[in-house]
């Protein structure tokens, strides 16, 4: 399914945040569309990123951030040793596709609860990391932060599937 952002679903800040949210992750969903485990972990492209390890990323750098916003949720952690894990599936920890797409839309539902019960002008400290800005940062920004990354990671999405057989995520999606 192709998501565009209603003008009838922006009754209100969050609710508008949100929807431009999905809208985003729904095209790097669509990109995975009609893929095995094993075609969407293929890199066809100059990169070296997968559709699968897209997937992965953007579930855990969600889930990460909203662990950092105070949500209910366990944050994701990495080590030297395991980081490159954070760019692709791990079949032998019982990861596919599907499970990570599972994952990934729990994920995005305690955030949109989370966020629909906070106030998005609350602030907090990010860990002091050469990633992150050296100020307090609030849910808004949280949720702009989100909307940037999984913008930018559908369009990586979309440049991956093409390579794979010439689709896209819109094509994909009707």
């Amino acid at each position: 399914m192709v998501l565009h952002v209603s003008a009838e679903n922006c009754t209100d800040e969050v609710s508008t945040l949100l929807a431009f949210l999905d809208e985003q992750r729904q095209g790097i969903r669509n990109a995975l569309g009609g893929l095995t485990d094993e075609q969407a972990a293929t890199t066809p492209s100059a990169s070296e990123l997968s559709l699968s390890g897209l997937l992965k990323h953007v579930a855990e750098v969600e889930q990460n951030w909203l662990a950092l916003a105070g949500c209910d949720i366990a944050p994701i952690e990495r080590t030297e040793a395991d980081w490159d894990e954070s760019f692709r599936l791990v079949p032998e920890k019982g990861e596919t596709v599907a499970s990570m797409l599972e994952q990934w839309t729990e994920v995005a539902r305690k955030g949109a609860e989370f966020n629909r019960a906070s106030d998005l002008n609350t602030t907090f400290s990010l860990p002091d990391a050469p990633w992150f800005p050296k100020e307090d940062v609030s849910l808004r920004w949280v949720l702009l932060r989100l909307i940037t990354e999984m913008g930018r990671h559908a369009g990586h999405a979309d440049i991956i599937r093409e390579s794979l057989d010439g689709k896209n995520s819109y094509e994909l999606g009707e």
